[in-house]
């Protein structure tokens, strides 16, 4: 008898948690280094812009695992 095997996803999951760990680092940093008020200013300009420009400024909104990393790298940028 045959049975029907599972198919494997192609992503794993650590890969999916490890891809959006290092997102909301980059975002950090972004926002470590441009400051939070020129930060805000960018996704604002973001929201004010073509389709795809409001849907990056949903993405790049900051939020607090973000703000929590560019406090701590503000230290050492």
């Amino acid at each position: 008898v045959v049975k029907p095997q599972r198919s494997q996803s192609r992503v794993s999951g650590r890969s999916l948690v490890l891809f959006i760990a290092a997102f909301l680092l980059f975002k950090g940093f972004l926002m470590a280094y441009l400051g939070f008020d020129s930060y805000d200013a960018r996704v604002a300009k973001l929201q004010a812009g073509s389709a795809v420009e409001r849907a990056g400024a949903v993405l790049m909104q900051a939020d607090p695992v973000s703000q929590f990393a560019a406090t701590r790298m503000a230290q050492f940028l």
